[in-house]
C-alpha cells in the first residue's frame, strides 16, 4: 500500500512538491488545471494498482468487482448484461465477458429473460454474496490513496468531485 502524507504543499518549492516529485517533473505546469488533470491521472493509475493488488488474493479483478456490486444492488432481481453495460466505472471492459467469467467462476448465473430472447439476465450467487461480505470487510479502510485525508479534507474533495462529474449527468 502506497503512504501518502498530507502536507502544506503552498509553502513548497513548486517542483517539491509531491505531484512533482513523483512524476520526476523538472518544469513548471502550464496551469493549475493542468496540474489537476495529471494528478487525476496519476492517482487513478495508483487506485487501479492498489485495486489490483487488494482484489487478487479473492481471485476477482476490479472491473469484476464492479459488476458484482452492480449484481448486489439489484439483489434478488435479475439485471439484463445492457445495464451492467450502463452502470460499469470503466466504460471500455467488455461486461459479457466479464459475466462470462464471473459465471465460470459460480459468482453469477445468467439465464436468458423470458420477455425477450435476445437478452440475458444476470443474478448474482450466494457463494458471490458471501465473497462480497469478506472484500467489504477491509476494503473501504484500506483505499490508500483516499486513507490519507481526515473527515474534512474527505468531504470536500467528495464535493470537488461532485463539482467535477455534475456536467456528465
Amino acid at each position: 500500500m502506497l503512504n501518502f502524507y498530507l502536507v502544506n504543499c503552498y509553502d513548497m518549492d513548486p517542483l517539491q512538491r509531491p505531484l512533482e516529485r513523483l512524476i520526476q517533473q523538472r518544469v513548471p505546469f502550464k496551469s493549475p488545471r493542468a496540474r489537476v488533470e495529471v494528478g487525476l491521472m496519476i492517482l487513478a493509475g495508483l487506485l487501479q494498482h492498489d485495486m489490483n493488488r487488494y482484489f487478487k488474493p479473492f481471485g476477482i479483478t476490479p472491473q469484476q468487482y464492479n459488476v458484482l456490486r452492480i449484481l448486489r444492488g439489484q439483489y434478488p432481481n435479475p439485471v439484463p448484461i445492457n445495464l451492467i453495460k450502463e452502470r460499469v466505472i470503466d466504460k471500455m471492459c467488455d461486461a459479457s465477458r466479464i459475466v462470462d467469467r464471473l459465471v465460470k467462476l459460480e459468482l453469477a448465473e445468467k439465464t436468458i429473460n423470458l420477455r425477450d430472447k435476445r437478452v440475458a439476465d444476470v443474478v448474482i450467487t450466494n457463494k458471490a454474496l458471501t465473497l462480497m461480505e469478506d472484500v467489504d470487510i477491509h476494503f473501504y479502510d484500506k483505499q490508500c490513496v483516499a486513507y490519507s485525508l481526515n473527515n474534512a479534507d474527505t468531504e470536500l474533495f467528495n464535493n470537488l468531485i461532485d463539482k467535477m462529474l455534475a456536467s456528465r449527468v
